[in-house]
């Protein structure tokens, strides 16, 4: 199974109220139309990342999953997608909308309960690293640091495909890790912890650090 992960920024004009409102309630009509879509979550940016006036790096991230590449390939050209693109005209600003497709690796396996801090965080490896050392880092030993952070119930890194950088092409971040806290106190406590210290300290490793973007959501399963 694959995953494609799309963020983007509300329509100039919007409030984010008005942005969550046709985001949750009328764009799954079309996107529910799609063949082949196994699974649909909505990640709305919380309130906590507009304080003080920011902006934050989406104002939301689709996540939809699909059997392999084939299926997701099905629906191009077909009039279901193109509801979909016309409907994102409703509430999307088309030029800060992004995606990547994905292949989705578990390090961590639990079932965030619903007091669970949700946190996506977009990865650009280093520029003196191929894509095949910053992904094996990332995994052999990003990872299992990341699964000792106290109070990580869900840890889920996604990675962009070798496929993606034929032809010397750069996806616009080389994959997006997903991690669930299991609740805003276990997240405090972590973020005093020496394992996050460790977690963080690795990233230099591997990562252009000064491109490491991301929000915390609330997850919101539409199918």
């Amino acid at each position: 199974m694959i995953k494609v992960l799309t963020w983007f920024t509300r329509k100039p004009g919007l409030t984010v109220e008005e942005f969550r409102t046709y985001w949750r309630h009328e764009h799954p009509k079309v996107v529910l139309n799609l063949p082949g879509l196994r699974a649909y979550n909505q990640n709305h940016v919380t309130d906590a990342g507009y304080a003080k006036g920011r902006q934050p790096y989406a104002d939301g991230v689709a996540e939809t999953w699909w059997d392999d590449l084939d299926a997701l390939q099905a629906h191009r050209g077909t009039a279901a997608l193109d509801a979909v693109m016309a409907d994102e005209g409703h509430f999307i600003d088309p030029d800060r909308r992004h995606s990547l497709v994905v292949e989705e690796k578990v390090v961590v396996d639990g079932t965030p309960g619903p007091e669970a801090i949700k946190q996506l965080t977009w990865l650009t490896r280093r520029p003196d690293l191929s894509p095949e050392q910053a992904h094996a880092h990332w995994w052999d030993n990003h990872g299992p640091l990341g699964a000792r952070v106290p109070g990580m119930v869900r840890y889920v890194q996604n990675h962009v495909p070798a496929r993606a950088y034929r032809d010397g092409r750069q996806p616009i971040h080389d994959g997006v890790a997903v991690a669930y806290l299991a609740s805003l106190d276990a997240a405090r406590a972590a973020a005093a912890s020496p394992e996050l210290a460790a977690t963080r300290a690795d990233e230099a490793n591997f990562l252009d650090t000064g491109r490491l973007p991301f929000v915390v959501v609330d997850e919101i399963r539409i199918v």
